[in-house]
């Protein structure tokens, strides 16, 4: 088995752990150029284990900015299971909303290459993924008409995120969406 695809040791997982949440608070604070030295002190671990795990900034960026979209997906998977179909939709898009005005830096300070394309169509998909299993338990329900697709709904919560000054706004456009989804006739939805 290739050493990239074996299982980590438990003190290696802890400090992989410990590196990528480090990397997520000060990434959050000080933005993407955050220096990697105080990355590897605030996570409790020597340069020479960050380089370990993360040899370059990007690497360590992508283990960010992967582990968010995982989080995205897991509170979607958490949500299908749990609360009202209309009320899990839109309270998942909330959180992709909030993801998308406050990690776009961190997915923009990933270089551009190959790698990020393929990373970013896997992500792209997951999220896609999720809020399509949301929205189709919502239409099932009867909460959402049946007309609405995903892309559309991610393409109206992107325009959310990128315009927005705020929660409060965030708040309102949002209750929007969700009255707008629910209220125009099926026959009045262009194909």
């Amino acid at each position: 088995m290739p050493a990239s695809r074996r299982p980590r040791r438990a003190d290696a997982q802890r400090n992989h752990d410990l590196l990528v949440a480090a990397a997520r608070r000060l990434f959050a604070e000080r933005g993407p150029e955050a220096p990697l030295d105080d990355v590897a002190r605030d996570a409790g671990v020597g340069n020479a284990t960050l380089y370990r795990h993360f040899p370059t900034r990007r690497e360590l960026l992508i283990a960010v900015y992967a582990d968010e979209v995982s989080g995205l997906t897991a509170e979607g998977e958490a949500l299908l299971a749990g609360a009202a179909s209309a009320d899990a939709l839109f309270a998942w898009l909330r959180t992709f909303i909030t993801h998308v005005a406050t990690k776009r830096d961190l997915a923009q300070a990933i270089t551009d290459d190959r790698r990020r394309t393929v990373l970013f169509d896997e992500w792209h998909t997951a999220m896609h993924a999720t809020a399509g299993a949301l929205l189709a338990r919502a239409q099932d329900s009867g909460a959402v008409r049946p007309g609405v697709r995903t892309a559309d709904l991610m393409a109206l919560a992107n325009g959310i995120a990128l315009a927005t000054t705020g929660p409060p706004q965030t708040d309102r456009l949002l209750d929007l969406l969700r009255q707008g989804v629910n209220e125009v006739e099926p026959a009045q939805l262009r194909p």
